[in-house]
């Protein structure tokens, strides 16, 4: 329940500490993603969405009685988890961030949660982590994310082949939690409504040649091949091994596989191909667009950009609505000023949230993503699905 309660003596007096000691001072926020790694090319992108709303809010004036944000980025490789540690420990140790926008990648960001946010108290709210072994993560209420789990996206991807007349898939995934639970997941849903998988492999990032596993992959068959892997690194060269080999003509391709370099690497060679990534066609998610070409983010349609900016809004409207920049004083109201009752908040609205809750009233945010949080504060999501047309990216429909 989002209705502002009457506090104790003691309570309002620790209240108005926080809330006078952080006035004109510095509110440090950890961002940490795969800045070199598999999804380099996404992560500028990401990172830009999120200091955009923590811009925004400096510039309002209006949190904690005029704290300004200050973004301090950190480097999760996306896959290293003992770099990923090493780096977030950094942020709260030497930087003393009071929140951590990420990670990205599910492995590095389960690693960084276990080993430095929860023994530390840390809140983390990830954009773009969506293993379904996070769901039962161990977090103290300290951890959310603002995508969908992949135990959606792999229905999500199973009823999409199956509406197209695509019966029969081979798999191959990247050899971590991400790869493995998508994997997992599309297995289970698309056997459900009758598809069949004719194999499924791991593949290894980084390798010059795949010609082996693609050999293995088009040895089982299918109508086309999963690739769920990443697009900076071994799922480009799995495609183009496959297409060399005349081994598969059509490929499916989920979230870690849609960016520019997409386009950039095949072009028209994978027309037909077919891929899906969070998104939402909301209110909006139309106005995060206009902020993102306005603010010349390049890369800003590229996906996990709204939820970044997502993701580092509720930290802030969280912190404001308890009043309080310390983690264990707000992590219980990032579900509050998520979800509903309360005046729902769009992006560029971030001033106006502010004012509702100094005010001691309720929001509801919507954000870029159409946010609702739900079960251990993670996404109730929607997708947007990807063909492959004359080249480029081209969104078919919602979902």
């Amino acid at each position: 329940m989002k209705k502002f309660l009457m506090a104790t003596a003691a309570t309002a007096l620790m209240a108005g500490s926080a809330f006078a000691g952080s006035h004109g001072n510095e509110v440090k926020l950890g961002v940490i993603l795969g800045f070199t790694g598999p999804i380099e090319s996404l992560t500028p992108a990401m990172a830009a969405g999120a200091e955009l709303a923590m811009a925004e809010v400096s510039a309002s004036g209006k949190l904690m009685g005029g704290a300004k944000v200050t973004p301090v980025r950190a480097d999760s490789t996306c896959v290293d988890a003992g770099a990923a540690t090493a780096a977030a420990e950094r942020l709260i140790t030497s930087e003393g961030v009071k929140g951590i926008m990420g990670a990205d990648c599910s492995g590095v960001t389960g690693a960084i949660l276990a080993n430095v946010a929860v023994p530390n108290g840390v809140v983390m709210i990830s954009p773009s982590a969506t293993s379904p072994a996070l769901t039962a993560a161990e977090d103290n209420g300290l951890f959310f994310r603002t995508a969908p789990s992949d135990a959606r996206q792999g229905q999500v991807l199973a009823d999409v082949l199956m509406e197209k007349g695509i019966k029969s898939v081979a798999v191959t995934y990247t050899n971590n939690d991400y790869g493995k639970g998508l994997a997992d997941s599309f297995a289970a849903a698309y056997a459900a409504v009758g598809g069949t998988v004719t194999t499924t492999a791991a593949h290894e990032d980084g390798k010059a040649d795949y010609s082996a596993e693609v050999g293995a992959l088009a040895a089982a068959g299918g109508d086309a091949l999963v690739v769920a892997g990443y697009v900076d690194q071994g799922g480009p060269g799995i495609i183009r091994a496959s297409l060399d080999a005349g081994a598969f003509e059509t490929f499916v391709l989920p979230d870690g596989m849609i960016g520019g370099a997409l386009e950039t690497t095949f072009g028209a060679e994978i027309n037909g191909s077919i891929g899906t990534v969070p998104g939402t066609e909301s209110e909006g998610a139309t106005m995060m667009a206009k902020m993102i070409a306005d603010a010349g983010i390049a890369g800003g349609d590229g996906p996990y950009v709204g939820e970044s900016y997502d993701a580092a809004a509720l930290i802030l409207l969280a912190m404001q609505a308890a009043g309080s920049t310390e983690p264990g004083d707000y992590k219980a109201k990032v579900m509050d000023v998520a979800n509903a009752p309360g005046e729902k908040i769009y992006p560029g609205e971030l001033a106006k949230a502010l004012e509702i809750l100094a005010g001691g009233g309720d929001i509801d945010y919507v954000g870029a993503t159409a946010v609702e949080l739900i079960g251990p504060g993670e996404a109730a999501g929607g997708y947007r699905e990807i063909e492959i047309k004359d080249g480029k990216l081209t969104t078919v429909k919602y979902r």
